[in-house]
């Protein structure tokens, strides 16, 4: 196995656009706070006069100083440096009282699709301070999708992504979610969670080739108290989380494979958690990176509403070829720390005994398959672990000396985390370190040590094959080059161009809904995906059940 994070592509286009086309807007900087012009683009009627808007500007920040609120589709899109590709960064503004905005969009549209891609989105405001409660994107519509690739959430102390809107689904690729540490709740800072405010159920949440660096919380929770109908996270790193990296111990549903997890769930449980620490119906005194339970009844009846009592054995989950690890200093901390302390922790696994179980019994779980998972140290950390564990200056002291802060309930401000940006609040034109400063470690980790760079351009099988409603298309690229990936029919018409932009030499997945480049919904069917490069192109077949 061999896992690869691109963090960024190039767009094809440089040159810029005309100012307004028909339905794109094309916004710079200087023009404003971005929600007072995303707002004040409406017609008559209220609706939104242009559904695209395009970020040009990359000398300096975009910045808002209220929410922008979204009742209908959108797509915000960044054009990135054709040489450096960095992409355009969003900030908070300093309101006049003092105060810094905490939410940047909320999406309200029910049966809207929503697109994010090419952007960086900073949680700290132009003060270099951020809003304790600060959310990058909350979904507040039912049946919504939202759509997320190559792009940066930095620093958010509460959410990347909060949702409370029903049967939504989240295709999340491609993208880096770094320093999401809450100074004095350490089960805050998540990249995804459901139940904000309120409970909700899931379409589908899918996560491929994404990498999360010190996360309080969680990387992924649908929180399945409520039912979630598929779930996918392939291909990605998730480096250091003081809680569990999941909470999605309902999954009935989906695929945990080729992923890296490292130094993940580091805080343990102490004696105040245990044993129902993100548990409802079933206390747990083990508890690792993956964890199940039987489901609850409710879910058991959405998942096999004719026979209830059969819905365990039809469960469909595969957790393949991860490799997780926890370095040698974690161990040793741990180890010391539970030798004197009170408030002892309950040190995580791989799976808990549970979830072991449930695996290897075949005639209860027939459909439930682990393998190739691995113990074992991956590529390019001790840099990485050298700053996370100890600290460097100021407020980030490193996740020791945090850990320590939470369990004896002294943390009032400090954090902990991989270079964490600081907004230098005397340049009139500031941006964000770039490359990320954990760039260059980042993009070789791999479990095995192995030269993570493609040999060739490769078309990997779609997966899930037949489908419905996505699925995920991976390929890999051995050379910077311009790449068109695109759906067409059985009569050769062009169907959906799911990218057309030059890309950097490594492995890219994406994903596609099962819709035309006009958004609507195709039928049923035989279709040809297509990977176009210099080298030619390689085409497969894929089909479309409903």
């Amino acid at each position: 196995m061999n896992k690869m994070i691109l963090f960024f592509g190039m767009v094809l286009l440089i040159t810029l656009p005309a100012n307004i086309s028909a339905d794109t807007m094309t916004i710079y900087a200087s023009a404003g706070n971005l929600d007072a012009i995303i707002g004040a683009d409406t017609l008559a009627g209220g609706a939104q006069a242009h559904d695209t808007y395009q970020l040009v500007s990359l000398d300096t920040t975009y910045k808002f100083a209220g929410t922008i609120t979204v009742k209908g589709d959108i797509t915000v899109t960044g054009v990135v440096d054709a040489t450096t590709l960095r992409p355009p960064t969003i900030q908070p503004a300093v309101l006049q009282d003092g105060s810094i905005p905490g939410t940047m969009f909320v999406l309200t549209g029910s049966g809207s699709n929503c697109t994010f891609q090419n952007l960086y989105l900073l949680s700290n405001a132009t003060n270099n301070t951020a809003n304790g409660g600060g959310v990058a994107m909350e979904v507040k519509g039912d049946s919504t999708r939202l759509t997320v690739d190559n792009c940066v959430f930095d620093g958010w102390q509460t959410f990347a992504i909060g949702y409370n809107g029903q049967w939504d689904s989240f295709f999340i690729s491609n993208s880096h979610f770094r320093n999401m540490v809450h100074p004095n709740q350490w089960y805050i800072g998540e990249v995804i969670r459901n139940t904000w405010p309120g409970e909700a159920y899931t379409d589908t949440m899918s996560f491929t080739g994404n990498v999360m660096l010190a996360v309080n919380g969680y990387a992924a929770a649908p929180v399945t108290k409520w039912y979630t109908k598929y779930f996918q996270f392939d291909n990605n790193r998730v480096l250091y989380t003081f809680k569990n990296p999941f909470f999605i111990f309902n999954m009935t549903e989906g695929t945990i494979n080729n992923n890296v997890f490292y130094g993940n769930y580091s805080g343990g449980v102490d004696q105040t958690e245990n044993p129902w620490w993100d548990n409802l119906w079933y206390g747990d005194t083990t508890y690792g990176v993956i964890a199940l339970q039987p489901l609850s009844p409710d879910n058991a009846g959405m998942f096999n509403p004719s026979d209830t009592l059969a819905a365990e054995g039809l469960r469909d989950i595969e957790v393949k070829d991860n490799t997780y690890y926890w370095p040698s200093a974690v161990t040793s901390f741990w180890s010391n720390y539970n030798d004197t302390a009170t408030n002892w922790i309950r040190t995580p696994g791989w799976m808990n005994e549970r979830t072991v179980a449930m695996f290897a019994d075949d005639s209860t779980y027939p459909y439930l398959v682990e393998s190739g998972n691995m113990n074992s140290y991956p590529n390019h950390m001790a840099m990485i672990d050298a700053d996370l564990l100890y600290g460097t200056s100021g407020n980030d002291i490193g996740f020791f000396d945090y850990f320590l802060q939470i369990r004896s309930g002294t943390a009032a401000t400090d954090v902990w985390g991989y270079g964490y940006t600081e907004v230098d609040t005397t340049a009139a034109d500031w941006t964000p370190t770039w490359p990320l400063p954990e760039a260059s470690y980042t993009v070789g980790i791999d479990d095995n040590n192995a030269n993570p760079v493609p040999d060739n351009y490769t078309l990997s099988s779609n997966y899930p094959n037949p489908f419905n409603p996505t699925t995920t298309i991976d390929y890999s690229l051995s050379s910077n080059e311009e790449v068109t990936l695109a759906i067409y029919n059985i009569r050769g018409e062009l169907v959906k161009t799911l990218t057309s932009r030059f890309h950097q030499t490594g492995r890219y997945s994406a994903v596609w809904h099962g819709k035309n480049n006009l958004g609507e919904k195709v039928g049923s069917g035989i279709y040809i995906y297509s990977l176009t490069t210099p080298q030619g192109t390689i085409s497969k077949r894929l089909v479309l059940l409903k």
